[in-house]
C-alpha cells in the first residue's frame, strides 16, 4: 500500500485535527494510506535535546519518511502570514534531500489554521508551497469543483485546506473545513496513485 506523508506542526490542536481529516480522505482512495508525522518544536537554545518521541500525537518525522512517501501534505499554523518556525526549521534542513531529488515529482499540498478569518491563511499556504516547488514537488490544491469551497464561511481555499479557530481557539473544524480537508487528501492520494 502506498503512503502519503501528512506532516505538520500543531500547538493548539487545530492543525492536528485538519491532518486527521486529510488522512481520512487519503484512506478513501483504494491502495493508499496516510502516515501522520510531526516536526519537533524549536527552542531559542538549539542545543537543547528533544525527547526521542513526542509526549502525544504523531511521531517525529524522519528523512526516511520523505523518501518512502508517494506524496506529501504539509501543515502549519499561521505565524504573521507565514509558516511556524518549526516547519521552516525542518524545511531548511533538507539540503541533502533537495540535492538528491527525494521529493522531486511527488505531489504535495498544504494546510493551515488561523485565529481569525483574515489571519493570513492564503499567504501561509503559499509560503509553504515555495520550498516544495524548489524540491520539485507537483503542487495540488482544491479546485472549485468542490462545492464546499464556494459556500464555506470559515476556512478552505483553493491553495489548500484551512481552519479558522476563532478567538476562543476552537480546534474543531467546521463541517465545510472537514469536507475540504478530506477532499484535499483524496485528491492528492488519487494523483499519487495515478503517478505511481
Amino acid at each position: 500500500m502506498a503512503e502519503i506523508l501528512v506532516l505538520y506542526y500543531s500547538r493548539g490542536g487545530s492543525v492536528a485535527r485538519l491532518a486527521r481529516q486529510i488522512a481520512r480522505g487519503i484512506g478513501e482512495v483504494p491502495g493508499m494510506s496516510a502516515r501522520l508525522r510531526t516536526v519537533p518544536p524549536v527552542a531559542a537554545v538549539t542545543q537543547t535535546a528533544r525527547p526521542p518521541v513526542p509526549d502525544d500525537g504523531a511521531p517525529y518525522v524522519s528523512v526516511e519518511d520523505l523518501a518512502d512517501c508517494s506524496g506529501l501534505l504539509l501543515g502549519s499554523p499561521t505565524r504573521f502570514g507565514n509558516m511556524a518556525a518549526p516547519v521552516k526549521h525542518f524545511l531548511d534542513g533538507l539540503g541533502a534531500e533537495w540535492v538528491n531529488g527525494t521529493l522531486a515529482g511527488k505531489p504535495a499540498g498544504v494546510f493551515t489554521s488561523t485565529a481569525s478569518l483574515h489571519g493570513g491563511q492564503e499567504s501561509t499556504l503559499l509560503s509553504m508551497q515555495v520550498p516544495l516547488l524548489h524540491h520539485g514537488c507537483l503542487i495540488v490544491g482544491i479546485p472549485f469543483t468542490e462545492p464546499a469551497l464556494s459556500h464555506t464561511t470559515t476556512g478552505g481555499t483553493p491553495y489548500g485546506a484551512s481552519h479558522v479557530a476563532g478567538a476562543d481557539d476552537n480546534p474543531v473544524p467546521s463541517e465545510d473545513e472537514a469536507i475540504l480537508a478530506r477532499a484535499l487528501g483524496r485528491r492528492l492520494a488519487d494523483i499519487a496513485r495515478r503517478l505511481g
